[in-house]
């Protein structure tokens, strides 16, 4: 019951971070700290490294709540270290972090009445209540990651290998190939944030080359990478700096005509 509680306070802390710096809300982050919980730091990392892939991407645009990373790492590494590893994580993880979903539609739906209640201090101008009003949201989010967590530790590997035995094969299955999927999504994702200048393909391409046709390693390819990257920021640098000086100097010639 230790360990359920130590696990859920941790998705808690987390939660609370996820309405603020967004620091520790990682999945790399939240399985490491569970791991060392239930005393098998090295499984956290792999199932931490494993989920933080597949998640790499994802996140909240506009109205759209993506799945809860937060309660889907503790839930899937918590059980998945107790009963069975990796694959049970990731089997795991994704339909649970699927059903903390829709929590949080509900949580963000509710806290709207909050509102009127917010604008009404903000004109009386009694910002202390303004700012303790956050507390109540705090406290909310906190315990719709902290409870779920609890009650799925706390109800034992057991029950969660039999749930597991009861599913059809088939299930499993599209599970195990579903969390084969879902990385290189998240890597699509982040891609199609991150490369959106047609030159920039060009650095995507070499690194492609170098990790197929010549077998390095992701720390070679970094460490050639970062000099390159380093070199294209500055000239990118020294291309925008011409324009702007050009643009001040005709408004200082425009000055004197005046």
């Amino acid at each position: 019951m230790g360990t359920a509680l130590l696990v859920a306070a941790w998705a808690g802390i987390c939660s609370i971070d996820d309405m603020g710096t967004q620091m520790i809300r990682r999945p790399l982050l939240i399985a490491t700290v569970v791991g060392l919980i239930m005393g098998d730091l090295q499984t956290g990392l792999i199932i931490g490294a494993t989920l933080e892939v597949m998640w790499m991407g994802i996140g909240n645009v506009g109205a759209y709540s993506a799945p809860d990373m937060i309660t889907g790492t503790a839930i899937g590494t918590a059980l998945g270290i107790s009963s069975g590893g990796v694959a049970t994580a990731v089997a795991l993880a994704v339909p649970t972090s699927l059903l903390a979903q829709q929590l949080l539609v509900l949580y963000k739906s509710g806290i709207i009445a909050l509102n009127p209640i917010a604008n009404r201090m903000a004109e009386e101008g009694d910002f202390d209540k303004l700012f303790r009003i956050n507390y109540l949201p705090m406290l909310i989010v906190f315990l719709i990651r902290a409870i779920p967590t609890f009650l799925a530790i706390y109800l034992g590997a057991g029950v969660i290998d039999q749930v597991v035995a009861a599913l059809p094969e088939v299930v499993m299955k599209g599970l195990s190939i579903a969390g084969k999927i879902i990385p290189a999504v998240g890597i699509g994702l982040l891609m199609q944030m991150m490369i959106k200048k047609g030159e920039l393909w060009v650095f995507l391409i070499c690194g492609f080359a170098l990790a197929v046709y010549m077998n390095l390693s992701i720390l070679a390819i970094t460490l050639i990478s970062l000099p390159l990257a380093i070199l294209y920021d500055l000239a990118t640098q020294e291309k925008s700096a011409p324009a702007s000086s050009s643009s001040s100097a005709d408004t200082e010639e425009g000055d004197y005509d005046l």
